[in-house]
């Protein structure tokens, strides 16, 4: 078999690189560049915690123990005094536009936490604008230190004909964004979250998915999947559409985490800003003794100032500690494991040969404090202070003007009836999840326009199609935000990302929508006809690369408060929980640019409970489709 010119040189730096940690080894004159001493070592594949040095040479862990051997008069020896020493830590599934931040402002914020490799699906961006979102964010998460591995979506919108994204990914497009630079994978295939609904009305949804993940698999890339509370026959759908051996970050109860790891599914156990589920997925364990091995942590969604005030995998191992898992075994679920589901077994544990990525832990482990980071060998943070520079990247323009709309008017976001009250259908949020309550009230009609009732807790809810390609409004209510005055509007609404607003009144979402417009994304908040606060976004109307994480973290939470001062909002995280109303694949009830969706049944719903509206909305959906 012949060899490439790229293998090969791929060959030679590798055997380079081995050569010199077998004459570090070996050879007088020959020693580690760095060796942390004086440790309490992690190990991660044993389950045991005892006293070594980690000793490094280059971009690798030379040998843990005894040190002296490898120890020269070039060596940096730094002195741990006892500290905890783990691999570095791995967030097996994120998305960097949820928090509103570029990968490399996040890593600013990441990194001094010892987080060392992410997963990153920018599905979200590729819900905007395609492939070459999608590229362009592959293209900046490979200029960083640290490692990013990025699995692009294989099939957009998540429901075809209840919702409408700005680009159709399919599989013709799955070859060339699974060869850009750092992609492993496919992300989380939620075109396949109901198996059984796509099966029966779009089976070409499922033709072309087999496709996607198919060749993917052949590639020797991995696969993602997304099984929000299914079982039986529907999960084991999911997994074989996904090519068998795939991931869910989507558990939310002890039932569903026992059916999948039984199924071979590697549940990533949620524990991000808005989206708390890792206490249920790990009660098969702690309280059936089921084996933990395909359990993994993840965060999800990140806010930025959440980043900065609590960590980021270092906390998430910090919350799994605390509920009752043993401290290795956390730190295990947030390295080997994942490393192993990756399939990337360079990093996840502190062994001979692996990339050195360690993390330094002051005081008790399970205070999880990081003292400092290293990444490939190098000592890149202390205290929480990132030591290097990051390079700075500009997205393209062609990512930066994605709203394609005009300004909207009251009468655009009205929910309509007759008579002096009607009954009406809202989506209820659940705090610190993305599932939602379906919520019936009785509303009063003023001049055949429903409106809110603040006793009920039920405001207006409006999603606004923004990619230019019918521009329609879905209408509806929410319960459950607490909110009494003003409107909040923001360009980022999952997955889709259109346009999503809640208000007290029609007109100051109007204010808010028509901001967000002329900022060519962002978020608003109006009151009294006025924007009191907002904040652009213009890479797609979910990212900025004007302002530093931690400018964006102060900012948003200036907004978080200006929502609970002025206008009344009584739910942490707002922005946050708002953009998951519209998360098509997630039970129960949510908002569309297209109306009301029943998740479990992908139909949309009349908001006003009356056969009149009924058949009025389905002829609307069927002209949009």
């Amino acid at each position: 078999m012949k060899l490439s010119d790229e293998m090969l040189e791929k060959i030679e730096v590798i055997v380079k690189q081995r050569r010199a940690l077998l004459d570090a080894l070996y050879d007088e004159g020959v020693n580690a560049d760095t060796v942390l001493s004086n440790g309490r070592v992690v190990n991660v594949i044993t389950g045991e915690i005892y006293a070594a040095d980690v000793s490094i040479k280059g971009v690798h862990i030379l040998k843990v123990g005894e040190s002296d051997d490898v120890t020269g008069p070039e060596t940096t020896v730094v002195d741990l005094d006892g500290a905890y020493v783990i691999p570095g830590l791995i967030d097996s599934h994120t998305h960097f536009e949820s928090a509103m931040l570029t990968a490399t402002e996040f890593s600013r914020l990441s990194i001094p936490t010892g987080t060392t490799t992410i997963v990153s699906d920018p599905h979200e961006i590729g819900n905007v604008l395609g492939p070459i979102a999608i590229e362009a964010i592959a293209r900046e998460s490979v200029t960083l230190p640290n490692r990013i591995h990025t699995r692009p979506p294989c099939h957009t919108p998540n429901v075809p004909g209840v919702e409408t994204a700005g680009y159709d990914i399919r599989w013709k497009d799955v070859p060339d964004m699974l060869d850009l630079p750092g992609v492993d994978g496919i992300g989380e295939n939620q075109a396949v979250t109901q198996p059984r609904l796509v099966h029966k009305h779009t089976p070409e949804v499922i033709d072309d998915v087999l496709h996607s993940t198919t060749y993917a698999r052949l590639s020797g890339k991995v696969v993602d999947g997304n099984a929000a509370a299914i079982f039986g026959s529907d999960l084991a759908a999911h997994v074989i559409a996904g090519g068998t051996d795939v991931s869910c970050h989507e558990t939310t109860t002890k039932a569903e985490s026992l059916a999948k790891l039984r199924d071979g599914v590697w549940v990533l156990m949620r524990e991000g800003s808005t989206q708390r589920n890792m206490a249920e997925c790990i009660r098969p364990v702690t309280e059936d003794g089921v084996q933990p091995h395909r359990l993994c942590l993840s965060t999800d969604d990140m806010m930025p100032n959440d980043l900065r005030d609590r960590g980021h995998m270092n906390d998430v191992v910090r919350r799994t500690i605390a509920a009752g898992i043993d401290p290795v075994l956390a730190i295990q679920m947030a390295t080997i494991h994942p490393a192993t589901w990756m399939g990337h077994n360079e990093v996840g544990a502190l062994l001979p040969g692996k990339l050195a990525d360690v993390v330094v832990i002051d005081g008790p482990l399970e205070e999880m404090n990081v003292r400092a980071v290293y990444l490939n060998g190098r000592h890149v943070a202390q205290n929480n202070e990132l030591l290097i520079d990051l390079p700075r990247y500009t997205y393209p323009d062609e990512v930066k003007d994605s709203i394609k709309r005009g300004p909207v008017d009251a009468a655009e976001l009205a929910v309509t009836a007759d008579g002096s009250r009607a009954q009406v259908r809202a989506v209820g949020l659940i705090p610190d999840q993305n599932l939602t309550r379906a919520v019936t009230g009785n509303l009063p009609v003023v001049d055949g326009v429903v409106q809110p009732d603040f006793d009920q807790d039920l405001l207006h809810l409006a999603l606004v199609e923004r990619h230019g390609r019918h521009g329609g409004v879905g209408r509806s209510f929410v319960h459950g935000f607490g909110m009494t005055r003003g409107a909040i509007a923001e360009s980022v609404a999952h997955d889709c990302h259109n346009i999503m607003c809640m208000g007290a009144n029609l007109d100051d979402m109007v204010v808010a929508i028509n901001r967000v417009i002329a900022m060519k994304g962002g978020l608003a908040l109006a009151k009294d006809g006025e924007v009191i606060g907002d904040l652009q976004l213009e890479i797609a109307g979910l990212m900025t690369d004007q302002m530093s994480a931690v400018e964006m973290a102060d900012r948003l939470e200036l907004l978080g408060t200006l929502a609970r001062d002025e206008l009344g909002v009584k739910v942490h995280g707002p922005f946050m929980h708002l953009a998951f109303l519209s998360l098509s694949t997630s039970p129960t009830w949510k908002i569309t640019d297209l109306g009301l969706l029943d998740v479990p049944t992908y139909t949309i719903i009349p908001t006003v409970i009356d056969e009149t509206e009924a058949t009025k909305r389905a002829e609307y959906v069927e002209a949009a489709r």
